[in-house]
């Protein structure tokens, strides 16, 4: 399994933006599709965006389409979500996971279930 860790999260004011990113270990990050999930206090953790292994295909929550996006450096094993026009909706510990390419990406790419390893999250708080 390849480990995760996210960097990037801090206090906004709504309106800005963010750039959180995670860095993967390991030879074979090529291998996986990445996604970021989300999860504020008392809420489930909730998809935000996914992309493929190749970094040609990316998908994205309707609450963050339009204002996020995602990317991949396959060259530096990092995968980047680019959070502008911030909401104090968007306060939330952000994860970003790894999902094996044996899985169907188009199937699962928003499944939390799908996803064989996880960071430890960093935190996003949008001030209204």
């Amino acid at each position: 399994q390849v480990q995760l860790v996210e960097s990037g999260g801090g206090l906004v004011q709504a309106g800005a933006s963010l750039r959180l990113s995670c860095a993967a270990n390991g030879s074979s990050f090529s291998n996986y599709a990445m996604a970021w999930f989300r999860q504020a206090p008392g809420k489930a953790r909730e998809f935000v965006a996914a992309i493929d292994w190749s970094g040609g295909s990316s998908r994205y929550a309707d609450s963050v389409k339009g204002r996020f996006t995602m990317s991949r450096g396959n060259d530096k094993n990092t995968v980047y979500l680019q959070m502008n026009r911030l909401k104090p909706e968007d306060t939330a510990v952000h994860y970003c996971a790894a999902m094996a390419q044996t899985k169907s990406y188009y199937d699962n790419y928003a499944r939390r279930g799908a996803y064989d390893s996880w960071g430890q999250g960093t935190q996003v708080t949008v001030s209204s």
